[in-house]
Order: structure tokens, then C-alpha cells, then sequence
């Protein structure tokens, strides 16, 4: 996110930008940010890593994340990936519309 002029940024206000300039996120901060997603009538997706893992670990599940969704469309989606022990599992799901008075 540095390269991108986002560190430091508040989750709420990374979520401005990930709205303008319809970026799918890719975090390890699940509760946070599907939050935060199931106040958007419509986002460009979420990617959620469990449990925090080092950045070489990271980067290992992103390319099985990546290879998962293909071209998949993750408009108003959710794709997280688990590591338990050596296996990976990754599930998708809806993250559904509620009214933005919910928390």
C-alpha cells in the first residue's frame, strides 16, 4: 500500500479509495474490513488471508488465491484462504447487502 500513498490510512479511509479507484483488497484484517464491506451497496471484492502469515507465506497463498479466481468476477464477493498446517483451503461467499445503520 505504501507505493500506492495509502499506509498510514485509517481502514474507513482505505475504503474511500478502494471505492473510487475499484480496487479489490487483499488483507489479513477479516473482522475489520467485512465490516466495512457489508456497508457497500456494491465493492469489487475482498481477499482475506487466515491467519497472518509472514510475507513469503503470503505470497505463496496469493498465487493459489489468484489461480482460484481466474476470472472470476468477485463484484460483491469474498474469497478468504486458510492455512491449517501445510493445506490451504479456500472459501468464497456473498458478503450480503445490510443496511448501512448495521455494525
Amino acid at each position: 500500500m505504501a507505493h500506492l500513498g495509502m499506509s498510514g490510512l485509517k481502514d474507513h479511509e482505505l475504503m474511500l479509495r478502494i471505492r473510487d479507484e475499484d480496487f479489490t483488497l487483499v488483507t489479513n484484517n477479516a473482522i475489520d474490513f467485512r465490516r466495512l464491506f457489508r456497508k457497500e451497496q456494491i465493492h469489487p471484492g475482498l481477499v482475506i488471508f487466515v491467519p497472518s502469515v509472514a510475507p513469503a507465506i503470503q505470497r505463496a497463498l496469493l498465487e493459489t488465491v489468484l489461480d482460484y479466481i481466474g476470472d472470476r468476477d468477485l463484484v460483491n464477493r469474498a474469497v478468504e484462504i486458510t492455512l491449517s498446517g501445510e493445506t490451504a483451503e479456500i472459501e468464497e461467499y456473498e458478503i450480503p447487502l445490510t443496511d448501512v445503520t448495521d455494525s
